[in-house]
């Protein structure tokens, strides 16, 4: 593919990328969409700076079905400095405190015991949320601490990987909204010693590993051609849903917006499939009924559905 200087085109597909440290997500996708020369892309959640690993992103048509892994569990490699806090929870920030630490192995098991399974967890300070539509990073900033909503949680397994040196190596997997940071003070404080973050790899999201990924370095490396054969398909992000198989009318029903009789589907959001084995979108089947959610678009010029059912927003 041959694209002049400062030319965008409709890319369409999933990257997984090998965030490094040292740049925001945004910065990545950034010069991902640079790269590809894309009209659209973004990512599918926020890795620090300070963070490496799996950053999937999406272009053009694959960013409608976003969500579906924003939603998903994650696993992270962590690395925790015990012995000393710090006012962002991380190696980011300034020292509160230090501690001797003298904790055993069989210490720090019973411990990662103790915090897996559901909980709530209040997000940091130092974070993208917003309160009054102003990421919370933005007060603390500014000095200021604002009160945040507890959101629940779940860890469904934490492993000790290695100790050495006052660090301690931990393997986490977890649902949606989860800060490691968060959980790095938390077990630093149950071992009495104190903890930060000090390094964090994301290596996977959903079904997605970092196994898969590729790196800014190796794109740049690449000619157009190969840059494109990295790309996974449109529906990627959807690929945890059940697969529903349409025939060329039932599909043309639901593009231009109209619902189906599906009385034998179980409730649910599925991944559709047109009669040529081609996705075209996401619908969902409640009381027996099948209507579109998210739909590709069938052209780059698509005329609006009647009922507005065409492009609606996800709702599970």
């Amino acid at each position: 593919m041959n694209v002049a200087k400062g030319a965008r085109n409709d890319v369409d597909g999933v990257l997984l990328l090998n965030k490094p440290r040292g740049i925001s997500s945004q910065q990545a996708v950034a010069r991902a969409k640079r790269l590809f020369a894309a009209r659209k892309a973004g990512h599918t959640g926020t890795l620090d700076p300070m963070a490496d690993g799996l950053l999937p992103i999406g272009f053009g048509e694959a960013t409608k079905f976003a969500q579906f892994l924003l939603d998903s569990d994650k696993q992270y490699l962590a690395i925790l400095q015990l012995g000393a806090t710090t006012n962002t929870g991380d190696a980011e920030g300034e020292i509160l405190e230090r501690h001797p630490v003298g904790v055993s192995v069989d210490a720090i098991d019973a411990v990662l015991r103790r915090f897996t399974g559901p909980q709530v967890q209040t997000p940091p300070m130092h974070s993208a949320v917003k309160v009054d539509g102003k990421p919370l990073y933005a007060y603390a900033r500014a000095g200021l601490a604002v009160e945040r909503k507890a959101r629940e949680i779940c860890i469904h397994f934490m492993q000790l990987v290695d100790f050495s040196n006052k660090l301690l190596k931990i393997r986490v997997s977890c649902s949606k909204g989860t800060y490691i940071r968060v959980l790095a003070e938390e077990i630093g404080a149950a071992l009495g010693c104190g903890a930060h973050l000090c390094g964090l790899t994301r290596e996977t999201a959903g079904d997605l590993g970092l196994g898969g990924a590729v790196s800014i370095a190796e794109l740049e490396a690449m000619d157009m051609s190969q840059r494109m054969a990295r790309l996974l398909a449109t529906d990627t992000f959807a690929s945890s849903l059940p697969r529903l198989m349409t025939d060329a009318g039932v599909q043309q029903r639901l593009i231009s917006g109209q619902r189906v009789p599906l009385p034998e589907a179980a409730p649910g959001l599925y991944r559709l499939y047109g009669d040529t084995d081609t996705f075209f979108g996401v619908g969902e089947v409640a009381e027996g009924i099948l209507r579109a959610r998210r739909l590709l678009i069938q052209s780059r010029e698509p005329a609006p559905s009647p009922d507005g059912l065409s492009n609606p927003q996800v709702t599970g």
